[in-house]
């Protein structure tokens, strides 16, 4: 009998404060697989044989490629020296120079091959985020691995992108390439999957053969019960038109003006596909990027929001889709960020009062299920779903009026996002106007008492929560106006 080509018995892992992992018998824990961390105990073969993964390098040279779910890549470089890092074709002779023509060459190979139509010269910084994790998935296709590990790989994908990612994963497989597709978006997994293996709390909670598969069951064991009651919707809706956004121009699309309202208590999903501008709003509304011109209205009367400092001060807050580059100081503590955004409460003579820095924090860190050693623990160590729930930290330490989440759970396991969306209404209900952009249409469907759509830098409909379909949002979504658009 042939063995698997991977095989990771009893594998644990613990970090300080934190068991990671606890017997697991298959995860293919990708940082443990890819060479990034060290097992504490456990087996690891390959074809049969005991392996030892030491590095990243080491695990590139077993074959073992790898797209990570938090980008990879390096913004000074163009998008061929980011796909063959360390990997460069040289002409021969004692100089050993990068042969450009060669790199640009087998790069445009890559690019083809994902249906991604960008020049191979264009500089990384230039790129959208899906863009660039479009640019990690052809590094690893570069590799020519026979594992290939695909850690969220669609977070950040359009439909068309995402479509045609899966295409490419079932040719490898064809090929004789061994996919490990780590994803939280269920649809994918039911579509791609011939085995699934479920993880929760660091143990292996089960597995699924093909013809179990399915969504329900998948959810069953990644949170240990049935999801009855995900999503929750008041009886009730609170003060109408409580904060309202009219004639946005934003620098991206001039040409479009936004005009929306929130009400106070109220969970407005915006939907549309990747690009269609609704970051831009966000951002415009809370100061990052100036408007072009536009009015806001908090509870009837007109505020100025020229920077972030200013949005704060008012109430209004971002929770950025890149939590990690835009949300959170990575190398800082919990605590550092938590209370980051208002500083001054925690000062005296100039001087920070940690005690009450420490207090507040662990105040939070209780409230939201932070799940970390202590509030000193770093906040690049923590799992996706706990940096999130420090972004939230940090605001709603501040008494929020208006909350804009913007894909608030990318890359979020199932059991988190329960806890996400259940904060979330819990604000909504404490009178908090919530705009909540996702492009996960089973969220958009299920949380949003309304759903405003974009397309290309305009609102082309606003459904009410009965309304609601993903033909009726994809309609919107593809720049079809809904003649009653409010």
């Amino acid at each position: 009998m042939t063995p698997p080509v991977l095989e990771m018995k009893e594998i644990s892992k613990r970090f300080p404060g934190v068991v990671a992992l606890n017997a697991v018998e298959l995860d293919v824990l990708m940082k443990i697989l890819g060479g990034v961390y060290q097992p504490d105990s456990g087996h690891l073969r390959i074809d049969g044989r005991e392996a030892a993964i030491r590095s990243v390098s080491d695990a590139i040279g077993r074959g073992i490629g790898f797209i990570h779910q938090e980008l990879n890549v390096l913004d000074n470089l163009d998008v061929a020296g980011n796909v063959f890092l360390g990997r460069e074709p040289v002409w021969g002779g004692p100089l050993r120079l990068i042969d450009r023509r060669k790199l640009h060459a087998q790069t445009s190979i890559y690019l083809e091959r994902l249906d991604l139509d960008i020049p191979s010269h264009t500089p990384l910084r230039s790129l959208s985020i899906a863009q660039q994790q479009m640019v990690e998935i052809a590094k690893a296709l570069s590799l020519n691995a026979r594992i290939l590990i695909m850690d969220e790989p669609t977070s950040s994908l359009t439909l068309t992108e995402t479509a045609r990612l899966l295409e490419v994963a079932r040719e490898l497989k064809a090929q004789g390439v061994s996919i490990i597709y780590i994803s939280h978006r269920l649809g994918e997994i039911s579509d791609l999957a011939d085995r699934v293996v479920v993880l929760r709390d660091g143990r292996n909670a089960g597995v699924l053969a093909r013809e179990e598969i399915s969504h329900d069951r998948i959810v069953k064991l990644m949170v240990g019960r049935d999801l009855e009651h995900f999503y929750v919707h008041p009886a009730t809706a609170g003060k109408p038109r409580y904060f309202e956004v009219r004639n946005l121009r934003t620098g991206r699309y001039p040409q479009h003006a936004v005009s929306f309202d929130v009400g106070q208590g109220e969970i407005l999903g915006f939907a549309g596909l990747v690009g269609a501008g609704r970051s831009e709003v966000a951002q415009a509304i809370f100061g990052v990027d100036a408007a072009l011109e536009g009015t806001v209205l908090l509870d009837g009367k007109p505020v100025k929001v020229p920077s972030p400092q200013d949005a704060i001060a008012r109430g209004i807050y971002l929770i950025p889709e890149d939590r990690r580059q835009m949300g959170l100081v990575l190398e800082a503590a919990i605590r550092e960020n938590i209370t980051l955004p208002a500083l001054s409460r925690y000062a005296a003579a100039g001087l920070i009062d940690r005690d009450a820095e420490r207090k507040t924090a662990s105040e939070m860190c209780a409230k939201l299920n932070i799940k970390a050693p202590s509030v000193e623990a770093r906040a690049a160590d923590l799992s996706g779903g706990n940096q999130q729930k420090v972004v939230l930290a940090k605001w709603l330490s501040l008494d929020p009026r208006v909350l804009i989440f913007d894909e608030p759970t990318r890359g979020i396991d199932v059991g988190a996002k329960a806890e996400i969306y259940q904060l979330m209404r819990r604000l909504a209900e404490s009178g908090v106007a919530i705009i909540m952009i996702s492009s996960d249409m089973e969220e958009i469907l299920g949380e949003s008492d309304r759903v405003a759509v974009m397309h290309e830098g305009a609102i082309t409909g606003v459904l009410e929560r009965q309304e609601c379909s993903e033909e009726a949002i994809m309609k919107l979504a593809v720049g079809h106006k809904n003649p009653v658009a409010r």
